[in-house]
């Protein structure tokens, strides 16, 4: 009789699992776990073959130095920043994520959130919901054209290549700041290069992030950063949280710093109770209530990206319990 495998996904999903089953077949048994912490999976994944992770838990050495027949750890999604990875890869056991199954989603937000920004969209419709007699396009003055505006792009992967394609079919002028990209990006999809991030600010009329978490990245966007920002400017994250200091935010609205933002993602969520930005936010008295555009982390979701995102998942632990090679190793 052939062997069956243990498949264990730790978080997120409480469905009847219908994805991965289609894809590992007889392959091997999947369970979910619906963990909350990392504490929820102890005892639970010791002798799991393959495990499955998405973006609600952290996997440390708590969990992975136990794995003791783990053949691949899969990020279902694209930031792995949730794992230990460097001890995965002590251990022998390959990480993987799915890098592209929301590439269209992710950048189709953030170009959203830019226009619903810088055509005033989202201030009139908040100021006129609060003030309804104040009937004028006047609540959203001033505007840009966005042709020929700068547009600036933090990390040229794929989402962000992406999105730089979309702020070129706007007319706007693309630069992007991507040091681990090669030369000729640039050429090959007809946008600029800048050097530094302080070069890419200084001239950006909108910035919109696309780069990991990683320990260069973090709080990459801070008040100095925005600082050099031209007054008025636009900012879009829908990278990772922990990239933007969100702590700066409400100062550079209030001042006029910055014009408007846009972030679906947060460093702690959802955020923690009497978080500043949140408060600014709700505060009908603060320009943030009206400038600063909140989702819950909700850039990457569509019903087919959920979908093929699990089955991409499924298909890597596939390949790893058949001893066929892995695509998107991470470490």
């Amino acid at each position: 009789m052939a062997q069956r495998y243990r498949v264990v996904i730790t978080d997120l999903l409480d469905d009847d699992l219908a994805p991965e089953r289609e894809v590992l077949g007889k392959l091997a048994d999947v369970e979910a776990l619906q963990a909350g912490s990392e504490g929820d999976v102890q005892g639970r994944v010791e002798q799991a073959d393959c495990l499955i992770v998405y973006h609600l838990i952290q996997l440390t050495k708590t969990t992975i130095s136990h794995l003791e027949r783990c053949r691949v750890i899969v990020r279902g999604g694209v930031g792995y920043d949730n794992i230990d990875h460097a001890l995965a890869r002590q251990r022998g056991i390959p990480v993987c994520n799915v890098p592209d199954y929301g590439t269209e989603e992710v950048a189709d937000t953030a170009l959203g959130m830019l226009l619903a920004l810088t055509r005033g969209i989202h201030r009139a419709n908040s100021r006129l919901r609060d003030n309804p007699d104040d009937w004028s396009y006047a609540v959203s003055m001033p505007l840009l054209r966005l042709r020929g505006r700068v547009l600036g792009i933090v990390g040229l992967g794929r989402i962000g290549t992406a999105m730089a394609l979309r702020g070129k079919a706007l007319g706007m002028d693309v630069v992007f700041y991507d040091p681990y990209k090669p030369d000729g990006y640039d050429k090959a999809l007809g946008i600029r290069r800048a050097d530094t991030l302080p070069e890419l600010l200084g001239q950006a009329h909108a910035v919109s992030l696309h780069c990991p978490l990683t320990d260069e990245t973090r709080y990459m966007i801070n008040a100095e950063a925005m600082a050099l920002m031209p007054a008025g400017a636009y900012l879009i994250n829908t990278a990772r949280g922990g990239v933007l200091d969100c702590s700066a935010v409400p100062e550079a609205l209030a001042t006029g710093q910055l014009a408007g933002v846009g972030i679906d993602v947060l460093e702690n969520e959802p955020p923690l109770p009497g978080d500043p930005l949140v408060a600014a936010w709700r505060d009908p008295q603060h320009a943030a209530h009206h400038r600063l555009i909140l989702n819950p982390h909700l850039a990457w979701y569509c019903q087919d990206g959920r979908v093929e995102m699990r089955r991409k998942a499924a298909d890597t632990c596939r390949r790893a319990l058949l001893g066929m090679p892995l695509r998107n190793v991470i470490n």
